[in-house]
């Protein structure tokens, strides 16, 4: 039996194997495109090697795609079939790929909280109920679990610099942005191509409207990640929301084209409906047409993908964007379509069908009647569950096109309770409202 770089056993009596393993978890942790390398590297180098399968899966369904839950759920049961010996840690580790697969979030989050209190350097455990915490809306639980680990590393264990790279992005959602920055800044001291914690730190600048300094601080380490996955189009992203705050609009446009979105790029043509990517982008048309800038045809390949995930309701807080780019294109009866999904999904048992049934899809439901110009109609659908969209995963940062949703229909329709709520809710960011792009010429209007 092999063991990982924390110590902890893996049942496989391969070495290579083991140092495969070892390339595989640290690109995942550094968010590198080589992940899948390694990984193919380490089910060739032992074949019986049951957590390897395991981690197939938990790879997999990081995808939030409901076309490859079938595939996970089959690298499941490989590993199941394959881990008779394997230790108790490895068997949980399957328990909560088959929790996850079956659609019972709670489930896989409470056996990664498990191996977590046996294992606290368990790195895998760690960042996966990290990841779904955050999708799930789950911010004080992603918290709370941070820092129950954080007292058992230390600065010379593997992992340590992502470990406070999680901590930093923590910290930021539930509003402590000075804890958040410092352990931002200590990862990226350990290793400036660390993708997370950059990424942490350019969402407290964000809430803080440092927009210069995010600028600087994602300059100044961009040339560290040619080797990352699709989150350094979410870098790019969070780099033009500082430039659209500056009403550089033309430079926002130009970083759409160039780095987040760019359709020609093999990074993008790998995944072309990546959740995230799809998030960016959308988000980003509304908030610039809102400002009146000319978007041209880009809603319409972003539309051409949401056609083909109708029914696809695996990423909650991805649906009110293919909703915004069917609506966009003027596709009404794909956008009806996408509702009848919805309502389908919502009658289902999983552990997101609620949120979906109760969240997504009225706000969908109020993208939709936002493009046709039914104000009302969409602040009424919006108005009971504003406070609560953060139920679809998601940070503050995103969802702040959704208030800028219902923002934009209350100043439309004339509704100054309506503005006064939204107001409200963006208010209790440090960024002031009336220094905000989105924002300042609703807080003009309530001022005179």
């Amino acid at each position: 039996m092999q063991h990982d770089s924390h110590g902890l056993p893996i049942s496989t009596s391969s070495a290579e194997a083991a140092a495969a393993f070892g390339r595989t978890v640290e690109s995942y942790l550094k968010a590198r495109v080589d992940l899948r390398d390694h990984l193919s590297a380490m089910l060739k180098a032992d074949p019986e090697f049951g957590f390897a399968q395991c981690l197939k899966g938990y790879f997999v369904m990081l995808l939030d795609k409901q076309a490859a839950v079938p595939v996970a759920a089959e690298a499941a049961k490989a590993a199941r079939r394959l881990s008779a010996n394997a230790t108790t840690r490895e068997k949980m580790h399957i328990d909560a790929l088959d929790a996850w697969t079956a659609g019972d979030l709670r489930r896989a989050l409470a056996v990664w909280e498990e191996i977590l209190l046996a294992h606290p350097t368990d790195v895998l455990a760690f960042r996966f109920a990290h990841y779904k915490y955050f999708w799930t809306g789950r911010v004080r639980d992603m918290l709370a679990s941070v820092e129950r680990i954080a007292p058992k590393w230390s600065r010379e264990l593997p992992g340590y610099g992502p470990m406070q790279g999680c901590r930093c992005f923590a910290h930021e959602e539930t509003g402590d942005y000075a804890v958040a920055e410092a352990a931002g800044r200590e990862a990226i001291e350990i290793d400036p191509a660390d993708l997370w914690a950059a990424h942490g730190v350019a969402h407290v600048m964000e809430m803080q409207g440092r927009s210069r300094d995010g600028i600087a601080w994602l300059s100044g380490l961009e040339r560290h990640w040619e080797p990352g996955n699709q989150l350094r189009h979410h870098l790019w992203w969070h780099r033009a929301l500082y430039h659209f705050e500056q009403r550089e609009f033309d430079e926002v446009l130009a970083l759409y084209d160039r780095q987040f979105r760019n359709l020609g790029s093999p990074l993008t043509q790998s995944q072309p409906d990546y959740i995230i990517d799809i998030q960016n982008a959308a988000s980003m048309l509304f908030r610039l047409e809102r400002q009146g800038v000319d978007v041209a045809g880009r809603w319409t390949e972003i539309a051409d993908k949401a056609e083909q995930r109708i029914g696809d309701c695996l990423s909650a807080f991805t649906l009110p964007h293919w909703m915004m780019a069917l609506a966009a294109a003027g596709r009404d009866d794909a956008a009806r379509r996408m509702l009848d999904g919805m309502r389908a999904f919502g009658d289902g048992t999983t552990s997101t069908a609620p949120d979906v049934r109760e969240i997504a899809l009225p706000v969908s439901q109020a993208v939709l009647a936002h493009r046709h110009g039914d104000y009302v109609k969409a602040l009424d659908l919006m108005r009971p569950i504003l406070p609560d969209t953060q139920r679809l995963g998601g940070s503050h940062a995103q969802h702040d096109v959704l208030r800028q949703v219902f923002l934009d229909c209350a100043m439309r329709a004339g509704r100054d309770d309506d503005i006064r709520l939204v107001l409200g809710l963006a208010a209790r960011f440090p960024a002031p409202v009336e220094q905000r792009v989105g924002y300042a010429e609703a807080a003009r209007r309530l001022s005179h």
